[in-house]
């Protein structure tokens, strides 16, 4: 069965896109998700990229396209009142949640990390809940029956964090550099807008 490795960051507007509209192409070609969640501040340190770095013009620009886009899709989207938000507890608790699902945490693509994924992506940017709270990522552990203070507990280890050290270091060797991406094996693709793209390389041979 082929894979997609997915990265992102619940910072990442169009990750959020990205993370219901992937699924839907995976199912249609027999594929699995590898969902590779990322440190995104470290990964544009490493680039010089600064996310806030644009003009008033653009920015209102950008809002309003991804205001069509959840039109477009169907998804509730709306501008959260905390931007960029600080994601990195939220990170990592989604790479310990299979371990309190009761499966490897190296079980990238365990249907539990798409649950907790959808799950905070949901709570920030339909419901604009903080997601550096422990007490929003308890509930939502919760929702998807997972122990909360497990996971809590579980986030705030030093495991938890060599393991997001280790998933960003690991995207930054492999050329990562901007989010949502994408890989098919070893070709890469960047953004929402390229989703046509993973489709026609999961279609090949």
């Amino acid at each position: 069965m082929k894979t997609v490795d997915f990265y992102f960051d619940y910072s990442s507007t169009n990750s959020y896109f990205a993370a219901f509209m992937l699924p839907e192409i995976c199912r249609k070609h027999d594929a699995k998700v590898n969902w590779l969640p990322i440190h995104s501040a470290a990964l544009f340190r490493g680039t010089g990229f600064d996310v806030m770095a644009m003009t008033p013009r653009k920015a209102r620009y950008l809002w309003r396209d991804h205001q069509r886009y959840g039109e477009f899709t169907g998804l509730p989207f709306r501008k959260p009142s905390r931007f960029p938000m600080k994601t990195a507890a939220a990170l990592r608790a989604t790479l310990m949640v299979a371990s309190l699902a009761g499966k490897t945490p190296d079980d990238y693509t365990a249907p539990i990390m798409a649950d907790f994924t959808h799950a905070v992506m949901r709570a920030y940017w339909e419901r604009d809940e903080d997601i550096s709270d422990p007490k929003i990522l308890h509930a939502l552990a919760r929702s998807v029956g997972v122990d909360g203070d497990g996971l809590i507990a579980a986030s705030a280890s030093d495991d938890a964090r060599a393991r997001l050290a280790s998933v960003t270091e690991r995207a930054i060797a492999r050329g990562v550099f901007g989010l949502p991406m994408f890989f098919v094996g070893e070709e890469m693709f960047w953004g929402k807008d390229r989703l046509d793209y993973v489709e026609r390389w999961l279609m090949r041979p």
